[in-house]
């Protein structure tokens, strides 16, 4: 089979991530929609750092849950496989199935990678450093190259995608049709989602979307799955693997 799957925070959620739309997103009780921003950082990049520092420390305490595990499950058996994630964290590269993990060239991090660290000017990166908190102005970082001011490399609200993740992206669902696009966990509020999951599906490939709520895709959805994707996913890769012709 070849395989397109798309995630979103509900992928995460069931390893304890919350979402930025779900009830328990806010953080000491600022809206996370307010904190990631440019202005925000701009005008307090102290609070946005303490706010992704709590992040990161509770993803790294999180573990990769079913869903995670299905996906590479899945992985191993297609013949061509790309994962498109929104969610910035390493729970898809953290997770296994007997013993196997995701290779990083099959992953897109769409909107970024939290623990990577990126200059507000110039083009400087760098891993997440353990006691960068120590550093910098008050607890925020600054470049070693040109002295501004470090933030975390994930694209924030009005914010454009890397075009280096969007060529990788279109060059997959360019290159011919997929079996099977699974869309899971995601509200798909990002018109880009429905596009590249109606795209790869071309004229007979599946399309399932798997999300508790209905989405924008939902109407153009093959078919609807509407559980937490840790509960759904597992039993759609049993069911996709069981019917998939032999190799």
């Amino acid at each position: 089979m070849r395989t397109l799957i798309i995630t979103g925070a509900g992928v995460s959620a069931d390893s304890g991530i919350p979402t930025f739309r779900g009830k328990d997103g806010y953080w000491r009780n600022f809206n996370p929609a307010e904190l990631a921003t440019p202005e925000a950082f701009a005008n307090d990049p102290k609070l946005v750092w303490a706010w992704y520092r709590e992040r990161r420390d509770r993803i790294r305490k999180a573990q990769p849950n079913p869903a995670h595990e299905a996906i590479v499950r899945l992985a191993g058996h297609a013949a061509d496989f790309l994962l498109v994630t929104q969610n910035v964290d390493d729970l898809h590269l953290r997770a296994k199935w007997e013993g196997r993990q995701l290779a990083q060239e099959k992953i897109v991090q769409i909107h970024g990678d939290i623990f990577v660290t990126r200059c507000s000017q110039c083009e400087c990166r760098r891993p997440e450093q353990e006691h960068e908190q120590e550093q910098g102005d008050g607890g925020v970082p600054k470049c070693e190259e040109c002295g501004k001011f470090m933030r975390p490399d994930v694209v924030w609200f009005g914010e454009r995608l890397d075009p280096r993740k969007l060529e990788r992206v279109e060059n997959y669902v360019a290159r011919d049709s997929c079996d099977v696009v699974i869309v899971a966990g995601t509200t798909a509020a990002f018109g880009y989602i429905v596009d590249w999951a109606l795209r790869a599906r071309g004229q007979i490939g599946q399309l399932i979307e798997v999300n508790p709520d209905p989405t924008p895709l939902s109407p153009v959805a093959t078919r609807l799955i509407r559980e937490p994707a840790g509960v759904a996913l597992p039993r759609l890769v049993d069911e996709l693997l069981a019917t998939a012709p032999p190799a």
